[in-house]
C-alpha cells in the first residue's frame, strides 16, 4: 500500500474523506474551465480523472461504512423520482 510505505500507516476513513474534499475543489475548477471561466491546459483529460478520484473516495468510504452503495443509489433515486412526480 502507497500510503503505509509512504507515511507509516494506511489511510483512514477520515483521510479518505479529507482527500476526496481536496479533490472535489479541484473538481469545481475544471468544471469551471470546462465552462470557459478557468484556463487549465488539458482540462477535459484532467476532469476526468479528478471524477474516477471522487468516485474512487466515494466506493472506498462505502465499503468502509459496509453500505450498499449500489442499493441505496437506486433506492434515493426512486425517492427523489417519486417526489418530482
Amino acid at each position: 500500500m502507497h500510503e503505509l510505505k509512504k507515511y507509516g500507516r494506511a489511510w483512514s476513513a477520515k483521510d479518505v474523506m479529507l482527500g476526496m474534499v481536496g479533490d472535489v475543489g479541484d473538481l469545481a475548477k475544471l468544471v469551471l474551465a470546462q465552462d470557459g471561466i478557468r484556463d487549465i491546459p488539458d482540462k477535459h483529460k484532467k476532469l476526468e480523472h479528478e471524477l474516477s478520484d471522487c468516485l474512487w473516495s466515494f466506493l472506498v468510504l462505502a465499503k468502509e461504512y459496509d453500505v450498499d452503495l449500489e442499493r441505496t443509489f437506486l433506492h434515493t433515486m426512486d425517492e427523489i423520482e417519486k417526489k418530482l412526480k
